[in-house]
């Protein structure tokens, strides 16, 4: 897992978790639709015994199989807001270093994590030779990099 997926993750802002449930649930799909004949014919039997014995339960049965609502992208206040909390009382200042931003995640705020992450996000060659630039450029690039995937950042901190 990449430096920034961690940092997406950590935010409530990863994406792959919802595409996984879906990707689990076309296997058995096509696993019932390769012998349909059978057991089509031995589903339809077991449908109609259910449906008559408890119809109101039916149409929960029906609600209760598209939830798509588990997974909401953060809004701009709550990312913030979250931020806010994990740093109330630390002292750190997650809004202009990336090492206190890495540090309030959980997420390792090494130089050697930072370069990582820098190289992840494609940093120039010339930031990468300087530590202070680097961390400089690493901080913005990590907030605009959080807004493309659904936090809503505050135009102050992309700037």
């Amino acid at each position: 897992m990449s430096v920034f997926s961690k940092i997406l993750e950590k935010l409530g802002l990863k994406k792959d978790k919802p595409a996984a449930a879906t990707t689990a649930a076309a296997p058995p799909k096509t696993a019932g639709a390769t012998a349909s004949a059978k057991p089509a014919s031995a589903a339809r039997p077991a449908a109609k015994p259910t449906a008559p014995q408890s119809s109101a339960p039916r149409s929960g049965v029906q609600t209760s199989a598209p939830p798509p609502a588990a997974p909401k992208a953060i809004s701009e206040v709550d990312v913030v807001k979250q931020l806010e909390l994990k740093a109330k009382g630390t002292g750190l200042n997650w809004k202009q270093s990336i090492s206190d931003l890495l540090f309030l995640l959980e997420i390792d705020n090494s130089r050697e994590a930072r370069t990582e992450l820098a190289k992840e996000l494609g940093a120039p060659d010339d930031v990468m030779s300087d530590s202070a630039r680097m961390n400089t450029w690493l901080h913005k690039t990590v907030m605009k990099k959080i807004a493309e995937n659904g936090g809503n950042i505050p135009k102050e901190l992309l700037d």
